[in-house]
């Protein structure tokens, strides 16, 4: 038993995954029990899906494919908050429109693309074969965005649960919403080379839902989700090795589970608490 759960980490590749799925899930955990607290869920999944085009256009122009992605994030978040603040359309309405928009504008552009880049290593990630610039800079922004949260965690709190309370406390409310945001499409961009632009949404929702569920205090909050990301994270690389199926899909796919589970365990929690008061 021993055996099978450290085969695959005899690898230096494997050793490389597990570094990087930690971490980057571990940050994603934290991020994502503030954007639950502020019901950002769909922020995520919008800027995930536009950040495509930017992949694109920074291939074409010999530009590294993050810089191009966390450009085309920024812009998406602005130009759904503009629209917002601009029109009479409902903000869900106006992301599902620029992310969708955005992303079959960028599906658009890479069919045309002449590349031997396959574009299922950018829309479902390739952590297993992942190269060593990515590796760092994947690295590196998931360590920058964990230590700004942690400096300005109470800010963010505050900010998320009452952005009015915030204002009257002195707070920043609009340099906050959009450092928010920047941290939000920088962790899209580092999380890309673990589970792609498509399942990367998952990461910012799942643990930080299965945290809530479980708990009433923020923190509690936080540590349920980061121990139910890093164990999805160590169980998916290793699944993936010894059943050879998709590693971003399988850290995912286990993070689903533990939700499921975290929402029938609160469920019987409370089905008992009523039958025995």
């Amino acid at each position: 038993m021993v055996e099978w759960l450290s085969e695959p980490f005899v690898f230096p590749f494997m050793q490389r995954a597990l570094i990087i799925g930690i971490l980057v899930s571990s940050v994603c955990a934290v991020l994502s029990c503030y954007l639950v607290l502020k019901g950002w869920a769909l922020m995520g999944d919008a800027i995930s899906h536009a950040v495509l085009p930017g992949i694109v256009i920074a291939h074409l122009l010999s530009l590294p494919l993050a810089l191009g992605a966390f450009s085309a994030g920024i812009f998406s978040a602005v130009a759904i908050g503009y629209l917002k603040q601009h029109s009479r359309i409902k903000q869900d309405t106006v992301m599902g429109i620029v992310f969708s928009g955005m992303f079959a504008f960028g599906l658009v552009m890479f069919a045309k693309l002449d590349t031997n880049q396959h574009l299922l290593h950018i829309l479902f990630g390739d952590i297993l074969g992942i190269h060593d610039h990515d590796f760092w800079l994947s690295l590196g922004i998931a360590t920058l965005v964990l230590l700004i949260i942690l400096v300005k965690r109470r800010d963010f709190l505050l900010y998320c649960f009452d952005p009015s309370h915030a204002r009257v406390a002195g707070l920043n409310s609009q340099l906050l919403h959009y450092g928010l945001l920047v941290l939000l499409t920088a962790m899209i961009v580092s999380a890309m080379q673990v589970v792609g632009v498509i399942l990367v949404v998952a990461m910012l929702i799942t643990p930080g839902m299965t945290g809530f569920v479980l708990n009433k205090r923020f923190d509690k909050m936080l540590l349920t989700a980061v121990c139910s990301a890093v164990l999805s994270a160590y169980l998916g690389i290793l699944l993936s090795f010894h059943w050879n199926v998709a590693t971003g899909a399988m850290i995912v796919v286990l993070q689903a589970i533990c939700f499921v589970l975290a929402l029938l365990y609160s469920r019987l929690k409370a089905i008992l608490h009523e039958n025995n008061p």
